[in-house]
């Protein structure tokens, strides 16, 4: 799933730490997120957005069906 994760990250200067601490889950899972390694359970995709004050949907969007 692709995701702006990092980009919102660096507008508003929080660091990947930063950002897990924020939404309860590990340094680690931020990372695996940005990079497209993870998706986020529902639960924790409602608390990036939250987080960044925007919908689910301007986080998240389905990659290719080849991708």
């Amino acid at each position: 799933m692709r995701n702006d994760i990092s980009d919102r990250r660096a507008e508003t200067g929080e660091s990947q730490a930063d950002l897990a601490a924020a939404v309860g889950v590990t340094r680690q899972t931020i990372n695996a997120i940005e990079r497209e390694r993870y998706d986020p359970s529902l639960k924790l995709a409602f608390k990036l957005a939250d987080h960044f004050g925007c919908r689910i949907e301007d986080l998240f969007e389905p990659a290719d069906e080849d991708g």
